[in-house]
Formats: C-alpha cells, structure tokens, sequence
C-alpha cells in the first residue's frame, strides 16, 4: 500500500517544485482606484451623517474591503509543471488539476472570439476558469475516454506562452 493517501492525480510529489509557467489573474489596475474612491466616498459620508464618530474610524473600518475584494478576486494562478521522473508535468488553473498527458491539442482563443467560445459554441461539460477582465483564453482539448471533460477553457493574458508552456503549439 502507498504511504501517500491521496490518488495519484492529486500528488504534488511527482511535479517539480517550481512552474515553469505561472501567472496570477490579477484585476485591473484601475479597479484599485475605484475600489478605493468608493471606499473613501462612504466613509466621508458616514462621517458627514455621524458627527460624534472619531473621523479617522470610517476609513479604518472601510479601506480594508477593496483591498480583501480585489485580492480576493485575483486569486486564481494558471501554472504548469513539468514532470519529475518520468511522470507528467501538471496543469493547475485554480484549485483544478490536469495531467499534461491528457491533453490532445491546445489552441489560442483571442478576445474577439471570447463570446462565441463562452456563448453558443460552449459544450456543458467543459471546465471553464474565466475572467471576464482578461480578453484572451487557451482552449485545451483532452484527450482522456474516461473523463467527461471534453476541453478546458482557461483565461489568460499571455497565451501563447502558456501553449508553450503545454507543449503543444
């Protein structure tokens, strides 16, 4: 029996430690600053309605919301290790992991033909990591009879890199 608990598509101990590929979907900048002047417009008007509030707490209590939101929007990393002894690397897209042996082909979808891909041509069963604030998405064709996943449909804003870094490009 295996000292290792978890199923084999799970293990980290066959991946190399560092990606060779990674990128974190952060938000646009200017979310930052909208966030922040939405943030600074309440507290202003929470003082202006609370007159024996100490000025200073509406921006302490309500500056860190923006912050958390945003960060926690831009959560999602799309990274790809290679593999270790003979194992296949691994595509990781959220907290969603794919053996690079499973994929079949991969291809650039561009910004302009977001919708369509996302829209009427989308198959149910497909995994979709998106970000409606990043334009371009890779489409990554499995090749595996025994997962129902027919594609994944992953955002990010370098695509080809990531095809690169698949190996299939």
């Amino acid at each position: 029996m295996s000292e290792n608990p978890q199923p084999a598509s799970l293990r980290t101990d066959r991946v190399a430690a560092a990606p060779s590929y990674s990128e974190r979907l952060w938000v646009p900048l200017w979310w930052w600053a909208a966030g922040f002047v939405v943030a600074v417009l309440i507290a202003v008007e929470v003082n202006m309605g609370v007159r024996s509030l100490i000025k200073w707490l509406p921006f302490v209590l309500l500056l860190p919301f923006p912050v958390w939101a945003l960060v926690w929007l831009s959560r999602v990393r799309v990274e790809v290790f290679a593999g270790v002894g003979g194992a296949p690397g691994e595509l990781r897209a959220g907290r969603a992991h794919l053996p690079l042996d499973a994929i079949s082909r991969v291809a650039i979808v561009p910004g302009t033909a977001k919708s369509a891909a996302l829209g009427r041509q989308l198959d149910p069963a497909a995994y979709v990591e998106h970000r409606t604030w990043i334009k371009p998405m890779v489409l990554i064709v499995l090749d595996d009879p025994d997962d129902p996943t027919p594609y994944w449909l992953v955002s990010t804003r370098r695509p080809t890199e990531l095809a690169a870094a698949l190996g299939k490009k």
